[in-house]
C-alpha cells in the first residue's frame, strides 16, 4: 500500500528529544516552541504521523526560528503519535482517531492565539500529514504563506481553492503524492496569477525525505537541506 511510505524510517521519540526550545500550551494543545519570543513574525510546523518530539522536525524548527521566527510545532496527536511496532493498530487504524478534519480545527484555534499574542503574519509548514492541514489554512486568510512537503492526501481540489502564496516539495518517488500529481498542483497554480506559487520535486527520494533521512545518507541529507532551504526562503519572502 501507498501509505506505507508514510511509516518508513520512523524517528525515535521519547520527552528527551533535542531542542533548544521549550514545551508549552497555545490554543488548547502542548507544543513546541523555540525562537524569539517578541517576534510578530510567527511559523507554524505541522508534522508527520510520528508527531512533535520527532527530532529532525524539532531540529528544522530551530533552524526557521534562527531566522527571526516564533516557531510553533504543536501536539496534533495528544500524546499519541503513531507508533509503527503496534501490529494490531497499523496507519489505517491509527487514523480513524487522528484524522486531518480535527487537525485543522486545532491548527485555527492556534493560528487564533498567535493572532490574540500580538503575532501579524504566520507562514505554515506541513509534512506528509501535516500537508493536509496546511493546505486547509491556505484556503483562507488563517495564514500568509504556505509549505507543503512530501504532501499526503492533498487533491487538486484542495489546490484549486489555495488563495494563501503555496511551494509544494516533493519526491521523486513518492507513492501519496507522485510526481505526475504534482505536476497536476503546478498546471492549478500556473492559472491562478493572483496566488504566487512554486512547484518543485526533488530527484533522488523518497516521500518524507526532509525530516526521516538518514544522516549517514549524504545526497538525501543534502537534499533535505535544500529542501530546508527552500522552505525559508518561501517563508522569509511572504512573511518579512
Amino acid at each position: 500500500m501507498s501509505e506505507t511510505q508514510c511509516c518508513q524510517n520512523p524517528p525515535t521519540l521519547g520527552s528527551s528529544s533535542v531542542g533548544i526550545g521549550c514545551v508549552a500550551e497555545i490554543g488548547g494543545l502542548k507544543a513546541y516552541i523555540t525562537g524569539p519570543p517578541d517576534s510578530n513574525l510567527a511559523v507554524l510546523l505541522v508534522s508527520d504521523v510520528f508527531g512533535y518530539e520527532a527530532p529532525k522536525l524539532r531540529k528544522l524548527a530551530d533552524k526557521v526560528a534562527s531566522y527571526g521566527f516564533y516557531v510553533v510545532v504543536p501536539d496534533f496527536f495528544y500524546g499519541d503519535p503513531y507508533v509503527p511496532d503496534i501490529p494490531e493498530r497499523p496507519i489505517a487504524v491509527w487514523r480513524q482517531s487522528h484524522g486531518t478534519d480535527k487537525g485543522s480545527e486545532d491548527a485555527i484555534r492556534v493560528v487564533s492565539a498567535l493572532r490574540n499574542e500580538g503575532v501579524s503574519a504566520i507562514g505554515a509548514a506541513g509534512f506528509c500529514w501535516g500537508a493536509k492541514v496546511v493546505v486547509e489554512l491556505g484556503k483562507s486568510d488563517h495564514i500568509q504563506a504556505a509549505v507543503l512537503l512530501h504532501p499526503s492526501r492533498v487533491t487538486v481540489d484542495d489546490i484549486k481553492e489555495v488563495k494563501a502564496p503555496i511551494a509544494v516539495l516533493g519526491a521523486e518517488y513518492d507513492k501519496m503524492s507522485p510526481p505526475e500529481l504534482l505536476k497536476q498542483f503546478e498546471e492549478i497554480l500556473s492559472a491562478k496569477p493572483e496566488v504566487d506559487a512554486y512547484v518543485k520535486i526533488f530527484a533522488g527520494v523518497e516521500h518524507g525525505w526532509t525530516v526521516r533521512y538518514k544522516e549517514e545518507d549524504e545526497a538525501v541529507v543534502k537534499s533535505a537541506e535544500e529542501a530546508h532551504k527552500d522552505m525559508l526562503d518561501w517563508l522569509t519572502k511572504h512573511l518579512k
